[in-house]
């Protein structure tokens, strides 16, 4: 193609609109809306489980209210505190004198959920079967949590042939054999303690509820899991490197417009943006190292001590960007001569554009394995921390 031509071309690209549709669908991946559906009986354990899974804990100021007997009374959303698009529903208990069970999906605005999640301290009865019988037949998804298994093990502990893998098993083998008494064909019955995520079925029942959703909804499930386990810290990493390549492409297009000082400043609104979802996805922000401590016992201190990336446990701004940049005198180099190249007649436009993409890549992948690396440490010294 005749360079002129190219340059024209790189220009109409600029002025047509497109790097806003590049920020447009790259916000859209990032502001997916999902809306979690937790129901039960009354008091067994929903609002603590929609604490456990929004990684808060229940005496904080934004978590859903516990107690002895029924809190909700009507459904209350609690937005995910890194990732507001994320909501969990917290609905009332199924089968009170306000929300009768023939009238409860009605009730509590059925469509809206992408899936409900049936939770019982105990067996599953009635009400608890009649509703998944009907959210089947309106074409979504239910999941059968049981809930506060902690306490059932405190208590067949004080027995002399204890065993905790016997006692797991009796307890899920009671609760499908009630559902399939109920007409609730292959139940499957995740076993849960809302005080302790990684323990019991957690973990799989997280991994289950990411498989089932479309693609673009298992990525914001995925990022938002508060989970340090080093095969989600690398799934989570492949997310964010699949959408390097639409920052990329935002980079390169921006920098075809020969303006002074736009496409560095630019990049770095890119990069500062990007970081911050890295450093939040991983759990590497202030706030969310602060409640791996509360939840783990280990001293907050001692998790910021394993980090070494600069760009952890920070507020990322553009200041502190500049700074780690400019630390990395190569790459450093390749901006600078972007700039230098923008200027040349013709040739330096498309030269121009390929350097801001390289760089903007190249800085991306750098930082997001430093800060992968750091997510790695902290989950180390968490699962090692009785060793």
């Amino acid at each position: 193609m005749n360079l002129a031509i190219f340059y024209g071309f790189c220009l109409l690209l600029s002025l047509s609109g497109f790097p806003a549709r590049i920020r447009e669908y790259l916000e859209s991946k990032n502001n997916v809306l999902l809306n979690i559906a937790i129901t039960g009986e009354s008091g067994s354990g929903k609002s603590s489980f929609v604490n456990a899974f929004r990684d808060v804990e229940d005496d904080s100021e934004d978590a859903a209210p516990t107690g002895v007997v029924e809190t909700t009374l009507e459904v209350k959303e609690y937005p995910h505190p890194n990732y507001p698009n994320i909501i969990f529903s917290d609905l009332p208990g199924i089968g009170t004198t306000k929300f009768p069970a023939k009238k409860y999906l009605k009730r509590v605005g059925f469509k809206k959920f992408d899936f409900f999640i049936i939770i019982s301290a105990d067996r599953f009865r009635e009400n608890d079967a009649k509703l998944a019988k009907e959210i089947k037949k309106m074409g979504k998804n239910f999941y059968f949590v049981r809930s506060k298994v902690d306490h059932n093990l405190r208590d067949e502990q004080r027995k002399k042939d204890f065993s905790q893998e016997k006692t797991l098993t009796q307890i899920r083998d009671d609760c499908v054999k009630s559902l399939k008494d109920q007409g609730v064909e292959s139940p499957q019955v995740f076993l849960v303690s809302s005080h302790d995520i990684h323990l019991y079925d957690f973990p799989l029942l997280r991994e289950t509820l990411e498989r089932d959703l479309p693609e673009h909804k298992r990525d914001a499930l995925l990022l938002s899991s508060p989970y340090i386990f080093p095969d989600i810290i690398e799934k989570k990493k492949k997310v964010f490197m699949r959408q390097i390549w639409g920052l990329t492409a935002l980079s390169g297009v921006v920098a075809a417009v020969p303006v002074p000082g736009l496409s560095v400043g630019v990049d770095l609104a890119l990069l500062v943006g990007a970081v911050t979802r890295y450093v939040t996805g991983f759990g590497l922000n202030v706030a969310s190292l602060k409640r791996t401590a509360s939840r783990t016992g280990i001293p907050y201190d001692e998790l910021k001590a394993v980090l070494t990336s600069q760009l952890a446990a920070e507020h990322i701004t553009h200041d502190l960007i500049m700074k780690v940049v400019l630390q990395v005198s190569s790459r450093a180099a390749l901006m600078a001569a972007e700039e230098a190249f923008r200027f040349i007649p013709i040739v330096g436009i498309p030269a121009s554009m390929a350097l801001s993409a390289v760089t903007t890549y190249k800085f991306l992948k750098l930082f997001l394995d430093l800060l992968a690396e750091d997510a790695h440490r902290v989950s180390d010294k968490v699962l090692n921390k009785n060793k």
